[in-house]
């Protein structure tokens, strides 16, 4: 049983790396890898629950305020049938942000299959 996981596990997997497009783009931060890949394994979770997603468009940019809480803002824009979705979240860390927008994306693609499901 547990190879079967296994093996749906990497066929999901597979999926997403043959069909999902990232485009991650940095303003006045350096680029990081291990960013880039917290911000997949987030957005896989919804492309696994949402499999009309095409393309992510990823952008960190840091924002001087006077709260040490915000100033790392991360915004996600995703290709879908319809308009594109987006979300952005300013907080003290990066991941911190990826993890509020993506949150905000869950609960817009929730709503667009929903309506996807209400025209068929």
């Amino acid at each position: 049983m547990e190879d079967f996981k296994a093996l749906l596990n990497f066929k999901v997997i597979l999926k997403i790396q043959l069909y999902m497009n990232y485009n991650f783009e940095y303003h006045d931060v350096a680029a990081s890898a291990a960013l880039e890949d917290f911000t997949k394994e987030q957005l896989n979770k919804l492309v696994n629950k949402y499999d009309f997603i095409v393309r992510a468009d990823v952008f960190f940019k840091t924002e001087n305020t006077s709260s040490d809480e915000t100033g790392k803002i991360a915004g996600i824009r995703l290709s879908a049938p319809g308009p594109r979705l987006f979300a952005d979240h300013s907080s003290k860390s990066f991941h911190e942000s990826v993890k509020e927008a993506t949150r905000e994306l869950n609960i817009q693609l929730k709503k667009r299959k929903d309506k996807m499901k209400s025209h068929h």
